[in-house]
């Protein structure tokens, strides 16, 4: 007869067997075994209940365990869970792309489904390269983007996060050496920097013969340092595009679906990309699911003399998962985003507050369903990641940064609980 095994069993076996992301194996952060998860809490297997303020990495917006996106999977694991997408097509592949279609800005009319967010940048570039390459201009190989900007752990995607900085600079001779500029300088209102401008123009002007597009995420560089800056920089980026005949792209990856305030950060602009790549949120954080979405100049481009785009991924557009974006969207746009999101941002703003009298603490910042507390020296992820569970919170702050991208669901009781959270582990750092 088997003996049941103890929670510190399966975190043993985890430990030996299970490689968890940006995670030593000699030596790894500690884990914790989840038992379920509801709403905005997640209940580890030792019975400690945790107030989620990461929605699984910018991802779960509704919550977990939603009703009406269980329903929607369960309704089409009952028809098929998967069929390719080369040369057959299925219902919720298509109610889908009709509805990003209707919410995305004008230009936008063709979608191109893929597995995640990272793979969703691959296709944009790989877009942008051949949309050149069909329109006799070859050359055009290479793209600009500003440094602190991240896109993905995929090969191309490292390609275009900061070189530097960003968690991809060993593998800097293997990658595709691209063009990069400064970060745009932060602040939401802070009056445009013309030095900064020169500076794109100027990189434009050298190498525009080279450079098939301009990768930026729109208003918030994340992963990059959870840096805001003016959107009057994009209507600029706009323009000096269409001037050198660069393709524009953006990564509204983790900005998307309402996150910045907006139902995509575009809308803080005048403008619209060429492409965009859009994940994390799309399913409402239930399954893996990503687009590139794109114009008719692109994508008819690339379709001239019977040319083809050449990408196919094996779970393209996956039922299950095009269900669970329906169903997300369905909820998104029923409920009152932008006034959701709104009150989100006041409470984050509230809560966190108090860290700015902290001496380690350097700012504090929020934008929409985005909260930081950015401390003037980097934390430790392995000493500090407890203190945050012991508190009832779950947190995963990066270099010096502790966040905060709850759910847009959560209560202002537990916001609140999260603020308090933080304020103890920095006061008692």
């Amino acid at each position: 007869m088997q003996t049941k095994r103890t929670t510190q069993d399966y975190l043993d076996l985890d430990k030996q067997l299970l490689w968890h992301p940006y995670t030593s194996m000699s030596h790894p952060s500690p884990q914790f075994l989840v038992e379920k998860a509801e709403g905005c809490e997640i209940t580890l297997s030792t019975g400690e209940c945790l107030v989620d303020g990461m929605s699984s990495w910018w991802s779960v917006i509704h919550g977990y365990n939603n009703p009406t996106i269980n329903q929607a999977i369960e309704e089409q694991l009952k028809q098929f869970s998967h069929v390719m997408f080369g040369g057959l097509t299925h219902k919720p592949a298509i109610k889908l792309g009709e509805k990003l279609i209707e919410i995305t800005p004008e230009p936008l009319q063709r979608v191109f489904f893929s597995d995640s967010g990272s793979v969703s940048v691959e296709v944009a570039l790989k877009m942008a390269i051949q949309y050149w390459h069909t329109q006799g201009k070859a050359s055009k190989q290479f793209f600009v983007t500003p440094r602190s900007g991240y896109h993905g752990d995929t090969f191309a995607a490292m390609s275009v996060c900061d070189p530097e900085n960003g968690m991809h600079n060993l593998f800097t001779d293997a990658l595709t050496q691209q063009f990069f500029v400064s970060p745009p300088p932060t602040g939401l209102h802070t009056p445009i920097d013309e030095n900064y401008i020169a500076e794109i123009r100027d990189m434009f002007s050298q190498h525009h013969q080279k450079i098939a597009g301009f990768i930026i995420e729109p208003v918030v560089q994340n992963a990059g340092g959870m840096r805001f800056y003016n959107p009057d920089y994009l209507n600029t980026i706009r323009a000096l595009c269409d001037e050198f005949d660069i393709l524009l792209i953006f990564d509204e990856i983790a900005t998307g679906f309402g996150r910045t305030g907006k139902l995509f950060a575009t809308e803080h602009s005048q403008i619209c990309p060429d492409i965009m790549c859009i994940g994390k949120a799309l399913t409402g954080g239930y399954m893996t699911l990503a687009a590139t979405l794109t114009n008719d100049k692109v994508a008819l481009g690339i379709s001239e003399k019977d040319g083809v785009f050449m990408h196919g991924p094996t779970f393209m557009a996956n039922p299950l998962a095009c269900s669970a974006a329906n169903a997300s969207l369905k909820l998104l746009l029923e409920g009152a985003i932008t006034e959701q999101v709104k009150q989100l941002e006041l409470w984050l703003k509230t809560s966190l507050e108090p860290c700015e009298t902290l001496d380690q603490v350097k700012e504090v910042r929020c934008l929409g369903g985005i909260g930081v507390v950015e401390l003037k020296e980097a934390v430790s992820l392995h000493n500090i990641q407890p203190k945050f569970v012991a508190q009832g919170v779950w947190i995963r702050p990066f270099g010096k940064l502790i966040y905060l991208m709850p759910p847009y669901v959560i209560s202002k009781h537990q916001v609140e609980q999260l603020g308090k959270a933080i304020y103890q582990v920095i006061q008692d750092k």
